[in-house]
């Protein structure tokens, strides 16, 4: 079946059955879900889409809107709107204080990452603060794309003080292998998880359309002596990660 015949009114369209621009969204979800629409393949111009169903072009362009922001299409200025190919989701536990390698690794899946930022630099009110910093003092920065089977999976900045990591530039790999290796990897952590439509600059580091759902984490760690080891901020693709925590009933 062609797109044009799935997407024809008669067959699915319901004037009672809520806002029009959910009923096509939700039949185009159907197309590219039931193989119509397959991986990569192009979507008809909004024109055409609005022509197919009798539809304006602001309750399609409402429709193809939502498909952007849920990662399910990608527009790509010039060429149209794409179905984006599936990626993998990846389900990581909130019970265990573990690293982006070791996560991966636990998964079989090679790790990688592009440093846009590595060194020494001074600090910011808020790492000052956190980190418990004095005020000459400098703190090691890092900030990366990290890549997952060669999918970009997340970006990662963190913010140490030197006294817990001297040398930003020891770390090639897992920064928690890095700081175990100097006996200063944290013991327990404190994550603010929030969601967010990544804006264009990570979407475009991410391989994502502007405006994708995306997890905004925050993590503060610590050693075992109570000190602040690390504040990290990261931004995770929301197509790709599920975080899962295991509740029991207390009393």
């Amino acid at each position: 079946m062609t797109i044009t015949e799935f997407l024809k009114p008669d067959s699915w369209f319901d004037q009672g059955a809520g806002p029009r621009y959910v009923q096509l969204r939700r039949r185009l979800e159907e197309a590219i879900h039931s193989g119509v629409l397959p991986p990569n393949s192009s979507l008809p111009p909004e024109r055409e889409i609005a022509d197919i169903t009798d539809l304006s072009r602001v309750t399609v362009r409402k429709a193809m809107h939502e498909l952007v922001q849920q990662g399910a299409i990608e527009q790509r200025q010039g060429s149209g709107s794409f179905v984006r190919e599936s990626t993998a989701r990846v389900e990581q536990s909130l019970s265990h204080l573990t690293s982006f390698t070791e996560d991966m690794q636990q998964r079989g899946l090679e790790t990688t990452s592009k440093w846009l930022e590595r060194g020494v630099f001074l600090p910011t009110e808020e790492e000052i603060s956190v980190l418990s910093l004095g005020d000459d003092e400098s703190v090691a920065r890092i900030y990366r794309l990290r890549e997952a089977g060669g999918q970009p999976m997340a970006l990662e900045r963190a913010a140490l003080p030197l006294s817990i990591l001297p040398n930003p530039l020891e770390v090639t790999t897992s920064l928690y292998a890095t700081l175990d290796q100097i006996g200063h990897r944290p013991v327990r952590a404190i994550q603010k998880i929030s969601a967010i439509n990544l804006e264009s600059t990570e979407a475009e580091l991410l391989n994502v359309a502007e405006g994708t759902a995306g997890l905004r984490i925050q993590r503060l760690s610590f050693l075992e002596d109570g000190r602040v080891a690390e504040l990290t901020r990261s931004l995770y693709r929301g197509d790709a990660y599920d975080f899962v925590a295991e509740l029991q009933l207390s009393g």
